[in-house]
């Protein structure tokens, strides 16, 4: 629509910010008599209505019904986020709260995430969100042996990420000693440092003719192993909480088009896909339809992302209704999502997934 800032005369952009404000305080349209009582200037009940026509002319603003008050549109909410509203300066309460988690001795960015939706959800009240985004590709980069009695022995994996995996792999046949070392250095001549689809099925016959006929039938399944421990946790993963709180909002009061929000909630794969494709370092606000997920065009959707080195690794924010209240919710992501950012920057310990050095 093009709006400008500079546009809206200063009595415009105040009777729009006030009606904007009301709307997401009482969800109710909002009319002129309510704003000859309420705004900081004194202007005259048939000017207001003049006003107000003229912004709903301009897409700011929707009257849902006849000789009722206005409503923002989606526009008039974008038109709002972008230029009107004031930053939101948030209590003591609400700042040793976001302090809390910051401040813990937690150092795995995925719980660290979590638990910054928790408590986005319930200063916010709106459902949050934790996106963890795929991790760097990890190789193995060692591989060891350890006998652990008849029938089985113990595959040491040292990964890129400086971890250690262990998997124990069942025979049910002799293996010796020698065939045990034999095994150990075949592992880390094919194995290490490579990308796994790089070992095709010809590199896994090599691998048994090279170890011999008696340890021949261990290496496939020794393969699958080291996929899977290279796999783990490598795909992104989004988390909610507080799902429950959006049936607070008479904007999802329809059963069946919060079942479809629901689906797609549940679903996430469109809602990753936007995450992940979303700015970096910055807030990112999709009002209604400029989602483009499609059940959630009566819903707004705000997160940041947090990076390290220059790769997102996850991301916090919250869905609700377009009647948000954004400078509380933009506040708060921004707090808490540069606090974390300031945390992996500074501290080396931290991880960026759930894996347990062993």
């Amino acid at each position: 629509m093009g709006i400008e800032f500079s546009d809206l005369s200063e009595r415009k952009k105040l009777i729009l910010k006030a009606i904007i404000d009301a709307h997401i305080r009482g969800g109710e349209p909002v009319g002129s008599k309510y704003l000859t009582q309420n705004l900081p200037i004194s202007i005259s009940s048939a000017t207001i209505r003049n006003e107000m026509s003229e912004l709903e002319e301009m897409g700011l603003l929707e009257q849902p019904h006849t000789s009722a008050g206005r409503v923002p549109s989606e526009y008039g909410y974008r038109f709002y986020v972008d230029s009107l509203m004031r930053s939101y300066e948030m209590t003591m309460n609400e700042l040793q709260e976001l302090n809390r988690l910051t401040k813990s001795k937690v150092e795995r960015l995925d719980e660290i995430l979590e638990g910054a939706a928790q408590v986005m959800g319930n200063l916010t009240n709106y459902t949050a969100l934790a996106f963890k985004g795929r991790r760097a590709a990890t190789v193995i980069t060692q591989f060891k042996t350890m006998r652990m009695g008849i029938g089985k022995f113990l595959l040491v994996m040292m990964t890129s990420n400086d971890n250690v995996q262990t998997k124990v792999i069942n025979h049910s046949f002799e293996v010796s000693d020698e065939t045990l070392e034999r095994l150990e250095l075949v592992l880390n001549r094919y194995l290490c440092s490579v990308n796994l689809e790089a070992v095709t099925l010809s590199v896994i016959s090599e691998m048994e003719r090279a170890v011999g006929y008696e340890a021949a039938p261990l290496i496939s399944p020794i393969v699958k192993g080291v996929y899977d421990v290279i796999n783990q946790n490598s795909e992104e993963e989004l988390k909610f909480a507080g799902v429950d709180r959006l049936l607070q909002y008479p904007e999802f009061s329809d059963v069946g088009k919060f079942r479809q929000l629901l689906g797609a909630i549940e679903k996430k794969d469109d809602i990753l896909d936007l995450v992940s494709h979303s700015k970096k370092d910055e807030i990112n606000v999709y009002i209604g339809s400029e989602n483009s997920v499609d059940v959630m065009n009566n819903s707004t959707l705000i997160f940041r992302t947090i990076t390290q080195n220059d790769k997102v690794v996850g991301a916090i924010g919250v869905i609700g209704p377009c009647r948000m209240d954004y400078s509380k919710v933009i506040a708060t992501i921004d707090y808490l999502s540069k606090n974390i950012q300031q945390m992996m920057n500074n501290d080396n310990k931290l991880l960026p997934e759930s894996e347990d050095k062993q």
